[in-house]
Order: structure tokens, then C-alpha cells, then sequence
């Protein structure tokens, strides 16, 4: 019976992992190094899997179920949705930004005095952030690199309007993705060679289902999450109220990304605290009550019942893994590092964690033959 019973990490094993790693570190690497032009691409990818169910529903209701015509109905539908919100919402933005806006020349002319509460800030950054100063510094560099300093500015401009290409380009790959989107999933099952194609479409259909899982049931989650935001600061009465909210609910799409948010919220309510018409402190202990009493409900009322417990991983595995893939591969690292893990972990148990049952399904599966 021993006998029948084979050495899990055989030679052959071995150099499969070895080649394996060595094959990972190269993908992670052209990832890295490709990332700024590969990032405006895996947008679209996303932007495109997100928008395919709808493409799906809108086949069934077009003559014919023509899948371009599907395509410009869903194009048309959310643009028409932004529309509606930008013309619902704009109006107050403008005004909300012009008044802070003139609350900020009002100070910098010196039309309007300091607060009291406000002098020791500013005479700390006067002290320690002298103008003359700085004059000093900048008289002191060499003309050459003055020049250089020149010739670098329309180098970044060039470098501006070439990034501001690619993300306009990234609109035109959602478009050929979501029409071709059934072609491109066939076409990615022939790439994977006949002999590892079962295999090879197993790890596909688990990797969807993660995907699916995360990527849609967080998309629910960061939705109910910008509407008690929005809500929330509204009843605060900050200015900007509803574009801060929608950038808590986009920047929700990454777990524990959406309190860098409070840093923009702090500004606005520094800013808006100089009009005399309110205090910095309380109007910020207001907002900080509307996240911890958004972040309460997103996280043990909503979260379960619509994520559940599916993912399986531990908070601080969750921080680990965000530090780690956001590492690596930047921001598509840190939206992809969920849902990576998960699989990872389910990959590990799997196959080397348990080996022993691999091996009897494997007899079994002999046996059978």
C-alpha cells in the first residue's frame, strides 16, 4: 500500500514550481515596467466587465439582439446617467467652489483678518516657510540648470497631452471590448494549450468566480456607501458635499482606501471654517461622525448580507495583501488584491496544503479508469 503511495515533491514537481516563480517574476516585472501604458488598457478591461451585463439585458430588448446596437444603448445609457447627475449637481458644485474659492482671495489679498484661532498656524508656516528664503535658494542654482529646468517643463507638457491620449484611447478600447467581449473569452480558452485546456479553464472559471463575486457584489457596497455619504455630508452642511461623497464611493472600490478621503474633507472644511461662519474642529468632528457611522452600517449591515463571508480572509491578511499586490503592481494591484488573494490561498490549500487528498482523488480517478 506504501508503495502506491507516491512522493509529492518529486523532481519533476520541483522544477514545475521553479519555472513557475521564475514565470511569475517575469509577468509581475513587465507588468511593473509596462504599467503606465498597460494601466489606461486593464481600465477598460474593468469598465468593460462591469458594463456586460448590461450590454446582456439590453440584447434581449434590441430586434434581433444585435450585440453593436447593444453596445451604443449601454454607452448611450451611462452617459446619459452622468449627464443627469452632472446637470443635477454642477450648479451647487460652482457656487460652492466660488464661495470658497473667495473666501481664500479674501485672506490672500488681506481684505478679510485672521481668526484668532488660526494666527500660531500661520506664523508657523510664515517662520518656517520664509519667501525670502526660498528667493535665496532659487538665486543660487546655476543658469544651466535654469535651462534644463525650461526644457523639462515642455518635456512634461508633451508627457501631459501623451498621457491625456492614452486615457482618451481607453475609451475607445471599452468600445471594441464590449463588442468583441464573447470572441475574446473563446479566443482566451484556444490560447491555453490542448493538453492543459481543462485544467488550464478550471483555474479561468475560478478566477471569474472571485471576480464576480468581488468586483460586483463591492460595486453594490460602494453604491449604498456613496448614497450615506452623500447624504451624510450633506446634513453636516460642508461645502462640496455631493462630489466628496461619490469620490468616497469610487475610491470604496479598494477596502480601506476610502479614508484618504478625509484629507480632502478636512481641507474643505479648514477653508470653509474661515469664513467665520463655523468651526474647524467641530465641523470636522461632524464629518468624521459621518464616517464612522457610514463606515458602521456599510460594514456589519450591508457587507454581510451582500458580500457575505465568501472571501474567507482575516483583516489583517487583507491589509497584507493590499500592502503587498499595491506594491507590486501599483493601483491595478490594490484592485486586484482580494480577489488574487482569495484564489491564492484557495490554490495553496488546495494543492500543497493537503496534498494527501490530492493524491487519493488522483487514485481514485486511476481507478475509475
Amino acid at each position: 500500500m506504501s508503495s502506491r503511495v507516491s512522493v509529492y515533491w518529486t523532481s519533476d514537481r520541483i522544477m514545475k514550481l521553479i519555472i513557475g516563480i521564475v514565470l511569475t517574476g517575469v509577468v509581475i516585472w513587465s507588468l511593473d515596467y509596462l504599467s503606465a501604458v498597460l494601466l489606461p488598457f486593464f481600465v477598460a478591461c474593468f469598465v468593460a466587465y462591469m458594463l456586460q451585463p448590461l450590454v446582456n439585458l439590453n440584447r434581449k430588448w434590441i430586434w434581433h439582439g444585435s450585440r453593436i446596437l447593444a453596445v451604443i444603448a449601454t454607452l448611450l445609457e451611462v452617459a446619459a446617467v452622468i449627464a443627469g447627475v452632472v446637470y443635477m449637481f454642477l450648479p451647487s458644485v460652482v457656487s460652492e467652489v466660488n464661495m470658497l474659492s473667495g473666501i481664500v482671495s479674501e485672506f490672500s489679498s488681506g481684505r478679510r483678518p485672521m481668526p484668532e484661532g488660526y494666527k500660531a498656524l500661520f506664523d508657523y508656516i510664515d517662520r518656517y516657510f520664509d519667501y525670502g528664503n526660498i528667493e535665496r535658494f532659487m538665486d543660487l542654482q546655476h543658469v544651466d540648470t535654469l535651462l534644463s529646468r525650461g526644457s523639462s517643463l515642455v518635456a512634461e507638457s508633451l508627457d501631459i497631452v501623451m498621457h491625456t491620449l492614452e486615457w482618451l484611447l481607453a475609451l475607445i478600447y471599452i468600445v471594441f471590448i464590449l463588442m468583441d467581449y464573447e470572441q475574446i473569452m473563446r479566443g482566451f480558452k484556444l490560447i491555453i494549450p490542448r493538453k492543459y485546456r481543462a485544467q488550464g479553464m478550471a483555474v479561468v472559471h475560478d478566477v471569474e468566480m472571485y471576480m464576480n463575486h468581488y468586483f460586483r457584489g463591492q460595486g453594490v457596497v460602494a453604491l449604498c456607501a456613496m448614497v450615506f455619504y452623500c447624504i451624510g455630508f450633506s446634513i453636516v452642511g460642508i461645502p462640496l458635499a455631493i462630489p466628496l461623497g461619490i469620490l468616497v464611493g469610487i475610491l470604496y472600490m479598494i477596502p480601506y482606501f476610502q479614508y484618504v478621503t478625509i484629507i480632502p474633507v478636512a481641507i474643505v472644511c479648514f477653508i470653509f471654517s474661515l469664513g467665520g461662519t463655523v468651526e474647524f474642529w467641530p465641523e470636522l468632528g461632524k464629518c468624521c461622525l459621518v464616517y464612522l457611522v457610514s463606515q458602521s452600517i456599510c460594514d456589519y449591515i450591508i457587507t454581510p448580507h451582500i458580500m457575505g463571508k465568501e472571501m474567507g480572509l482575516n483583516p489583517a491578511v487583507i491589509l497584507l495583501s493590499l500592502s503587498v499586490w499595491g506594491y507590486l503592481l501599483g493601483i491595478i494591484g490594490m484592485i486586484i488584491a482580494l480577489p488574487v488573494t482569495a484564489l491564492i490561498m484557495t490554490y495553496y490549500e488546495r494543492y500543497i496544503s493537503n496534498p494527501r487528498e490530492e493524491n487519493a482523488n488522483r487514485s481514485k480517478a486511476e481507478e475509475h479508469r
